[in-house]
């Protein structure tokens, strides 16, 4: 008689040893191929943003909104008429969680993968505002009466509107931590990869590592692109601002002068 012949549990261990092999080694591919995929859509929102405040500045004589005082003229208000209130595109697909949840708890744990907010009152939305993305503060028009955001932030450094010379050196919108930065050449990076800014260190808000030692940026000439953590200090933040600083190559930085999180990047 014939007698069916099936696994013997040898034979069985070598497939589930083969197949646990094959997990081990797809794993680490598919996770990249995921963290892309979110790169590429959290770029895709940038562009879309662009699109937002190109027409608000064509139905405002050319200029941006003012930003200040408080949330009333900063962008989630302003632009509101044009991407109606949809939350989803006011947060890079890495970071979508708020800080503080729609119940005022606050997060245990502060990291770069955090959206702000969320911020209620006024200038909000009725259910608060919270993203993952800020705007170049320097880019705004505030009125004549603010000659300054805080000590030593004077407003004549403005851009105020996108129709300047070098607009695709002049950061617009960008991967943040806060809803607004506002960058000097002196700032210091970060000490920790998850630590908050401190004081008006600016540059620590969009110093994070989101994207695998980049973050992902819009520009006065409505381009988006990736950006070096360490690229930051180059770029054209404000009128007066010194791409030549402390912070880059071209002003001597060291490359011990990094925080160790950073030394592995690419110097600029």
């Amino acid at each position: 008689m014939n007698k069916r012949k099936g696994f013997t549990l040898i034979e069985l261990l070598v497939v589930i040893a083969i197949i646990a092999l094959l997990m081990a080694i797809l794993m680490p591919a598919l996770a990249r191929v995921k963290q892309q995929a979110k790169t590429m859509a959290c770029r895709a929102n940038l562009k879309q943003w662009t699109l937002y405040f190109s027409m608000y500045t064509e139905d405002h004589e050319g200029y941006f909104m003012a930003g200040i005082p408080w949330m009333d003229y900063e962008w989630p208000n302003a632009l509101r008429p044009y991407y109606k209130n949809d939350h989803k595109i006011c947060c890079c697909p890495t970071a979508m969680k708020p800080l503080i949840d729609e119940n005022g708890q606050r997060a245990p744990q502060w990291n770069v993968f955090s959206a702000w907010g969320i911020f209620k009152g006024q200038g909000c939305a009725p259910e608060g505002d919270w993203g993952s993305y800020g705007i170049n503060g320097w880019v705004q028009n505030p009125p004549p009466q603010y000659k300054t955001v805080w000590s030593g932030f004077e407003t004549v450094n403005n851009w105020r509107t996108p129709n300047v010379n070098g607009a695709g050196y002049v950061p617009l919108f960008s991967d943040a931590l806060r809803f607004d930065v506002f960058p000097r050449d002196t700032d210091t990076p970060p000490e920790t990869q998850d630590m908050a800014w401190q004081h008006l260190l600016n540059m620590r808000r969009v110093c994070i590592d989101r994207h695998d030692g980049f973050i992902n940026m819009a520009f006065l000439d409505w381009s988006v692109k990736k950006v070096g953590l360490k690229e930051l200090w180059t770029l054209k933040w404000h009128r007066k601002y010194d791409t030549a600083g402390p912070w880059t190559k071209a002003g001597n930085v060291q490359p011990t002068y990094w925080p160790q999180w950073m030394r592995h990047l690419k110097d600029y």
